[in-house]
Formats: structure tokens, C-alpha cells, sequence
């Protein structure tokens, strides 16, 4: 590679980077603000992801005023909010305010004028702060929606609390968000974009920040920011002294997880090391852990069961995945050697890395290219098979239902030892069902990537 002196910050403003779909929905829905009334967004994902960016990017050609909620007492916030609106108005107030809802409903009053963005970060605090507030707003919005021209953003990062607050019948605000926007991490396709803008573009280097930062704009600016490129000096980074990435996973789980986090850090880490069936997770454990894996799922949002092609949705025949890449990292080779890095013995643990990354990086490579032929529209079902006891595994099953075409692919990191013979022995199950299919069987390794990324370009 031949890194570039161009800083994140020139970056940041020469462009920004992978939300144009994002964007394009926030700007109709503020249009929609601006003709007819006011509109709730909800914008959530995990932390890092760049959620708070999203919104100022959106607001800054526009009226806006961004509230960030920290977690103090409400009046101080409100102490914190009420320059804001003087800013917003131009108008000072007289008097003074101590509750969120009167200052919310002074910024809905002010709609009603003049239309504008009204942010609230971080907005799941509020049911540590004062949880009256949720049903406080409720009370206000429903009596000024068609009345103001305001476009709500609330932001969190707590996304089983997010989902709480606006998803859940029994809340006040349920039904009340116009759209939910979960962020996601950037795409393959992202990855590469960044990476070719610092002149440090390989199919290695997009291959080692998809594995270890899984696209969160966060974790790819710390890299970028230290000229971190390759493997060699991504690895020596993060297994540093007070690097930011080693306590990271703690960071981001054990508020969400509360007092059980360690039972859920020990499923996480079970399925990251390669136990991925719940049999595999309690035969370690030595207790149930049925709840614990459907709320890490639809709860908390980190891990999802995965079926073979052609499984009924009530089928046993199911493997759990950490969905998050970077988590999926942490829990396999930080907090699993998390004695070692607090005793500061780096190279032994990069030494494990090392020896280890290559089976690992097995699995990544194939999810990789899962999620390039997920970005074609030529498939109706994308996904892996295999049979009870894990046997006949295929890596990845593309299927055409219109044109009736089945691709079916081995995927290795090294080609030489993939076996069509052997692959298509093993698919004998699964082309049986789909008998008047054409069938294409593929061997996909790194030097495939940049060909199937043109093949398959990001619709985004």
C-alpha cells in the first residue's frame, strides 16, 4: 500500500462516507414535515456505528437543534437545553425550566411556525433519569403533531431499550415513531471505498478490516487515524497497552446484559470459539440456556440463528452466529485471553492470534462472500446447507427461483485445496430437491472477492 497524508477529519469533509439510503429517507421525511405536520424517526444501532453522525449530516443545511441527554439530574439538562432554544428562536426566555416536557413543548410550539430538525441523543436515558418523561412527550405530541412541522430525531444506542420504548404495546410511546432506522455497519463494498481514499487499498487489507472492524465506522477510524493497514499493524494496535479495543466488548455489553452479563459473555465467547448449536453451548455450561440464547436474539440483538437451505423455520437443525464481526473478534481472542492481555504479555497473545486466525478467518471469508451475493438481485434465497450432524456442509447456496439456477460454492482461503468432485458429492441432498434446477458449482477463495464485488455491485 502507499498511505496518503490525508487526515480522517479532511476525509469526514471531502465526503461522507456509505448513508445515502439513510439520507435519502430522513430528507423525504423532512420535506414531508415541511407540507404536512410533524414526524417522529427513531434511529438506532449499535454503538459506534455513526448514528449521531447520520443525524447531524441530515441537519446541517437545515433549522436544528441537537440535545445530547447525559445522564444527570433533569433539571441540569434542561439548564443545558434552554440556550439552545434561545439560539434556535432568537428569543430569550423568562423564567426558568425543570422539566424535559416543558422545554419539549416549547420546541413543538415553535413548529408550528417554522419548520426544523429537533434531535435528542442518547434518549433511552431518560428511563434512568426521570421515566415519566416517555409518557410526558406522549401526551405533548399527540396534542401538536398535526399542529407543528418538527422533525424528531431520537437516537440510542441501547437497542433493547430502544426497542422497549417504542416497540412495546404496554409503553407510551409505542406506535407513536413515523420510522425506525436500525444503522448498520458499512458494507464490503464501504470498506473499500474508505480504503481507496487513503491509498491503502489490497484485497488483504479490505479482508483484515471487514474481519476485525465488520465495517463500524468507529473502529475503522481508529485504524485509519494511526495509519493502521494490514494485518500485521491492525493486530499490533489493538493488543496494545490501553488500546481502546481491549475493553471494548465490556464497554459495549454489560449495560445492556445488567447482572447476568457473565452467563451471556460465556455463551458469546462459546459461540465464538466454534460451539454454535445450544447441545455444544450446554455441554460446556451445564445449564439451560434457552432464554439466554432467544433474548441475545431478539432482545439484544447480537446473535442469529442460522438453518439450512431448504429448513423449516421450526426445525432443530440450527446453528447460532454472533452476528456483530468485530464482537464475534473480541469474544474469540481478547476477552478470551483477557488474563494474558492484563498481565500486558501482547506478543504472546498476537503469537495465538497468529496461529490461530486462519481457521477463523475460514468462516469470515465465507461470510464475506454471503454478503456479496446478498447484494444481487438475482438470487431469491442465499444462505448455507448441511445435514444433521453436520455433515455435507456447503459453504454458500445462491438461489434463483425465476431462471430455476442453483450457484453452489466451496470457499477456502487457499483455492488449490478446494475439490469440486468433492463439493458436488456433497451437495447430492440438496440437488435432489431441486432436481429441474441448472446447477453451477463454484471454488471461491481471496482472489475472487474483487471479481464478484464488480459482478455484484452495492445497490446503496
Amino acid at each position: 500500500y502507499n498511505a496518503t497524508n490525508v487526515t480522517v477529519m479532511e476525509v469526514a469533509i471531502m465526503k461522507f462516507f456509505g448513508r445515502a439510503y439513510e439520507l435519502d429517507i430522513l430528507n423525504t421525511i423532512y420535506m414531508q414535515c415541511k407540507s404536512s405536520y410533524g414526524k417522529i424517526t427513531v434511529i438506532t444501532g449499535r454503538r459506534r456505528i455513526g448514528k449521531t453522525l447520520l443525524a447531524k449530516e441530515y441537519a446541517k443545511d437545515k433549522d436544528s437543534v441537537y440535545l445530547f441527554t447525559s445522564r444527570k439530574t433533569e433539571k441540569l439538562l434542561c439548564e443545558e437545553y434552554l440556550p439552545l432554544y434561545e439560539q434556535l428562536t432568537g428569543e430569550p426566555y423568562i423564567g426558568s425550566i425543570e422539566r424535559f416536557s416543558e422545554i419539549f413543548e416549547l420546541f413543538m410550539k415553535y413548529g408550528i411556525t417554522k419548520p426544523f430538525v429537533l434531535i435528542v441523543d442518547e434518549f433511552q436515558e431518560y428511563a434512568h433519569i426521570s421515566p415519566s418523561v416517555f409518557s410526558e412527550i406522549q401526551n405533548i405530541w399527540d396534542s401538536y403533531k398535526f399542529r407543528t412541522h418538527v422533525h424528531i430525531l431520537f437516537i440510542g444506542s441501547i437497542y433493547s431499550m430502544m426497542v422497549n420504548i417504542f416497540q412495546n404495546e404496554k409503553e407510551p410511546l409505542f406506535g407513536r415513531a413515523d420510522r425506525i432506522l436500525y444503522l448498520k455497519p458499512f458494507s464490503i463494498f464501504t470498506i473499500k471505498e474508505v480504503l481507496e481514499v487513503y491509498d491503502a487499498y489490497t484485497v488483504n487489507n479490505l479482508f483484515i478490516y471487514y474481519l476485525i472492524t465488520g465495517g463500524v465506522p468507529r473502529y475503522m477510524e481508529i485504524l485509519l487515524e494511526n495509519t493502521c493497514f494490514t494485518q500485521e499493524m491492525v493486530l499490533d494496535h489493538i493488543l496494545s497497552k490501553d488500546s481502546f479495543f481491549l475493553e471494548e466488548g465490556k464497554n459495549l455489553l454489560i449495560q445492556e446484559f445488567g447482572k447476568e452479563y457473565g452467563i451471556y459473555f460465556s455463551i458469546l465467547e462459546l459461540i465464538a470459539s466454534g460451539k454454535t448449536s445450544r447441545q455444544e453451548i450446554e455441554s460446556v455450561i451445564t445449564k439451560s440456556i434457552g432464554g439466554h440464547l432467544q433474548r441475545l436474539e431478539d432482545e439484544y440483538d447480537i446473535v442469529r440463528k442460522v438453518r439450512p437451505i431448504g429448513a423449516k423455520k421450526d426445525s432443530r437443525n440450527q446453528k447460532y452466529q454472533i452476528k456483530d464481526h468485530f464482537m464475534r473478534f473480541w469474544f474469540r481472542f481478547i476477552y478470551k485471553n483477557f488474563s494474558q492481555i492484563e498481565n500486558e504479555r501482547f506478543t504472546y497473545v498476537i503469537k495465538l492470534i497468529h496461529r490461530d486466525l486462519p481457521t477463523y478467518s475460514g468462516h469470515t471469508l465465507e461470510r464475506l462472500f454471503l454478503d456479496i451475493y446478498s447484494r444481487s438481485s438475482d438470487y431469491s434465497v442465499i444462505g448455507t446447507y448441511w445435514e444433521r450432524g453436520n455433515k455435507n456442509e456447503i459453504d454458500l447456496v445462491a438461489i434463483d427461483d425465476f431462471h430455476r439456477t442453483i450457484s453452489i460454492a466451496e470457499i477456502k482461503l487457499n483455492k488449490e485445496k478446494i475439490s469440486i468432485q468433492k463439493l458436488q458429492k456433497k451437495a447430492e441432498g440438496l440437488v435432489k430437491t431441486y432436481s429441474d434446477y441448472a446447477i453451477q458449482y463454484e471454488a471461491l477463495s481471496m482472489e475472487d472477492i474483487e471479481d464478484k464485488m464488480e459482478e455484484y455491485t452495492d445497490p446503496s
